[in-house]
Parts: C-alpha cells; sequence; structure tokens
C-alpha cells in the first residue's frame, strides 16, 4: 500500500467515512462519471488532470431514439457503483435498464430490465446486490450484480425515486418522487420500519453525513432540503435552499464537514453548515442548472454536472469557488466520484468527445419590480434542436406559452407547480425560427407569457436575449 493509501485509511478510521470516501485526494485511477440523459452517453473523467478521457456509449443520442428501438438504452439517467469500485451502474429511465460496466475497461458486462421508469440503482454495502427504485410503480427491484437478473422486489411506496444506505448496512433510506414521505427499510428483513413525513411530495435524491449520523434529501419542486436523525428516524430541521434544489454532497473544509446543495433555478451551488442548525457560509456560482454532485475521496473537491452547460465544473472545498471545468456529454443528471476506479489509468474502449455546436443558453428575466426567472437552452442538432426552458419565482398554478420573440405559435406550453416553479422540453428548429424571426440567430429573443391559450404579443412575463 502507498504512503497516500495509508493516510487516506487513517483518515477513513479517524472519521468513520463511508465506503464511498475511502481514499484520498484525487489521484491515478479515480474517476468521475456522468450520465448524460440526451446524448445517451456516460462520459469518464481523469480528476487528478480534470480532462474528459471520452464517453461510454450505451444509446444513440436525441432526436434519433424517436424511431423503433431494438438495441441501446434511452434516458441515460442515474449512477451508482460497487463497493469495490470495480464496477458502475448506469439507469436509463425509458428503457427501464440498469446497465453494468467494469471500470477498469469500461465494457458492459450487463444489463438487466426492470419495471417501468426506474430513476436511481445502488449496491448493497456488502455488494452482493444492486436496489434500483423503480419510479413507475411501487417497488425497488432487487439485482444480482453477476447475473444481471432481477431476483426479487421491495414492496414501497408508489414513486421510489433513490435508495442511500447506512454506512452499517443495516437501514436503507428511500427517497419519494410522488409521495411526500422519506421510507426506511431494514435491510436484512427487506421490510419498511417507519414512513417519515417530509415537505413535499418530490424528492430526486438522498445522502448520508460522513459519519453517517443524518440522512438529507433534496425536494426540488418547493426548493427545500430536509435533515433526517439517522438514529431517531426524525425530522431534525428543512432548510429554504432554493429552486430546483436538485442534488447534495458532503464536503471538508478544515475541521468542517459543508453541505453542497445544487440550486438548478439560480445556477450556484449553496454551502451550508452541518451544525444542529444549519447555516448558509457560501454561494458559489456555477455553469448553467447545476444537477448531479459528488465528493472527491478526501471531500476536498466537489464536482458538479451542468444539465444545461454540458459540462462539469470543480468546486476547492478549501476557497469554496469553482477551480476547473470540463466539457462533457449533453444533460447530464447524475454524477459520481469513483475512487480507485481504474488503477490501470486508460481511456480504452472510450468514444471521443463529438465536438457540438455551442448551446444558445439564454437567461430570462421578470420585468422591473416583478419576481420570476428562467434560462433557456438550445442544443442543435442539425436540422432541429433540443429545447429546454427552467423557470421559477413565478405565479403557482399557473399555465404558461415560451416563444420567439416576432412569432406567433409558441415554442413550448408548461405550467407551474405550487411554488411557481417548471421545467419543459421541445423538439424543433429552433435556430431556424429563430433566424426567421430575428435575422440572425445571437439576436434570437424568448418572451414567457401567462394563459392557457397566451398570445405571443401578450405582456411577458419573462423575456431574454
Amino acid at each position: 500500500m502507498t504512503r497516500t493509501r495509508l493516510v487516506a485509511a487513517a483518515f477513513l478510521a479517524a472519521t468513520a467515512l463511508t465506503s464511498t470516501e475511502a481514499f484520498a485526494l484525487p489521484q491515478e485511477g479515480d474517476r468521475v462519471y456522468t450520465a448524460d440523459q440526451n446524448s445517451n452517453t456516460v462520459t469518464v473523467i481523469d480528476p487528478v488532470k480534470n480532462e474528459t478521457l471520452g464517453q461510454i456509449k450505451l444509446g444513440d443520442p436525441r432526436p434519433n431514439v424517436l424511431s423503433p428501438l431494438y438495441k441501446g438504452q434511452v434516458n441515460v439517467h442515474g449512477l451508482g457503483f460497487s463497493p469495490d469500485h470495480k464496477t458502475l451502474v448506469a439507469v436509463s429511465t425509458v428503457t427501464n435498464s440498469v446497465t453494468f460496466i467494469d471500470t477498469a475497461t469500461n465494457k458492459v458486462k450487463g444489463t438487466a430490465y426492470i419495471g417501468r421508469n426506474p430513476h436511481e440503482a445502488f449496491f448493497t454495502p456488502d455488494g452482493k446486490e444492486v436496489w434500483a427504485t423503480v419510479r413507475g410503480e411501487d417497488h425497488l427491484a432487487v439485482i444480482d450484480p453477476n447475473t444481471f437478473e432481477e431476483t426479487g422486489k421491495i414492496k414501497t411506496t408508489s414513486g421510489p425515486g433513490m435508495t442511500i444506505f447506512a454506512p452499517d448496512g443495516k437501514l436503507a433510506f428511500v427517497a419519494n418522487s410522488f409521495n411526500s414521505q422519506l421510507d426506511v427499510i431494514d435491510v436484512a428483513t427487506k421490510k419498511i420500519v417507519k414512513e417519515i413525513k417530509v415537505v413535499s411530495p418530490f424528492s430526486p435524491f438522498v445522502q448520508m453525513t460522513p459519519d453517517g449520523s443524518e440522512a438529507w434529501m433534496t425536494h426540488k419542486d418547493v426548493g427545500k432540503v430536509t435533515r433526517i436523525d439517522a438514529k431517531t428516524l426524525e425530522v431534525k430541521g428543512v432548510i429554504d435552499s432554493g429552486p430546483i434544489s436538485n442534488h447534495l454532497a458532503f464536503g471538508r473544509s478544515g475541521d468542517r464537514t459543508l453541505a453542497y446543495v445544487t440550486i438548478g433555478g439560480e445556477n450556484v451551488v449553496k454551502v451550508y453548515t452541518t451544525d444542529a442548525e444549519a447555516k448558509l457560509v457560501a454561494t458559489i456560482p456555477v455553469g448553467a442548472l447545476p444537477h448531479g454532485i459528488w465528493a472527491s475521496g478526501d471531500l476536498s473537491r466537489l464536482y458538479v454536472g451542468l444539465e444545461n452547460g454540458d459540462g462539469v465544473d470543480v468546486i476547492d472545498a478549501a476557497s469554496n469557488k469553482a477551480v476547473a471545468h470540463m466539457a462533457i456529454g449533453q444533460a447530464p443528471q447524475a454524477l459520481v466520484y469513483v475512487p480507485g476506479a481504474a488503477p490501470g489509468g486508460g481511456a480504452e474502449n472510450l468514444t471521443p468527445l463529438k465536438k457540438a455546436p455551442e448551446n444558445l443558453t439564454l437567461n430570462l428575466k421578470a420585468p422591473e419590480g416583478e419576481m420570476g426567472a428562467g434560462q433557456v437552452v438550445s442544443r442543435n442538432l442539425g436540422l432541429i434542436d433540443i429545447l429546454e426552458i427552467s423557470a421559477s419565482k413565478l405565479k403557482p398554478d399557473t399555465a404558461y406559452a415560451l416563444f420567439v420573440e416576432g412569432t406567433d405559435e409558441p415554442l413550448v406550453a408548461f405550467k407551474t407547480n405550487e411554488k411557481g416553479a417548471a421545467m419543459a422540453s421541445a423538439v424543433g428548429p429552433v435556430r431556424a425560427v429563430g433566424k426567421a424571426a430575428a435575422g440572425e440567430a445571437k439576436s434570437v429573443k424568448f418572451r414567457v407569457v401567462e394563459g392557457e391559450k397566451a398570445k405571443a404579443d401578450g405582456v411577458p412575463a419573462l423575456s431574454g436575449g
């Protein structure tokens, strides 16, 4: 064992870190992976050099997948990895699959096809099973990682979103996407032992603190974070984090453990203390629509996937500043950091990252004195574009439509949730429409207008270009 690994082992013993944090600051063989939903790839990053090595292609990019599909995966979305860091699992929500990838060779070992719209999958701490949340149904799929076969189901409340295990392997915490609760499961019996009521029905992500004393979960729909005491199984506190609170991770700065929350609606990562009363200590600007986040082995670096920026930003926990950026696949969702994943250090079996046209990304603002903010991203795919809009701080439960200024037909219609936030997407010739309306693509302007039958010349709730 090298001196660095010995130091890391001592650090682990002293701080009771989980297996996902068992090694020290980025070193040879460590890898960062992103699940790229639009390109249907897994991007592989070397965190020592902050370099994108290439991609593992699991399917064709959009819109190719809109035709009949016989092979490949669609909507590569969730990621997990084995306790020995030798296997990566990638969940594809549309093809209902969990793909097993050898981290040393970047080769697909096998694929399990399970229930409707799975979201995330994680290995049990003993490495003997993979539990995948089947969000479109009401159970976890139990998969054998050697045969890639589903061996059983664990009953849950409908809409399970993600499972995280306590460090001692005795309890599993299951966030929910449709119901305002967190299910706590006894791993040995595979039975729910408690249903903890929380503040909203949409919680896409749950993570344990490094010492295993708490589970923290995000509420994307209402912009909050809930803290659960892992011993008493009671809510310990709720943080008002901000619109589109996506994922969270824990970093270490000096002797402090800090929580890092991606706030998609503000293009920032917010940093909180983990004291009895969490306090906001930093707000870090990052790229467009931060989503997934995971810490390096010693918690000194945080890696942030940018859903609308098609990149990864690296945050230094000591300074709480973004210090590096890498281009990756399209629309990254989950992100994981896997220490020692590729001890050989190669990039074999990877597809080079394609050089694509730059995204058209525009911020939307409300008229002076009004609330509201948003962002539009248009990814060029040749003859068509994929357009995505995220908005927050608008009127709750209200219909809106997005127009290119100078045109009469909306690009996409959407309705906000009870907190005035929404996300929507559309496929079409956005840039061609913009050129026709504005004369040149760089002058494209967008307007968001209120109403189920909104007119392009209506008073904009948001605009920008």
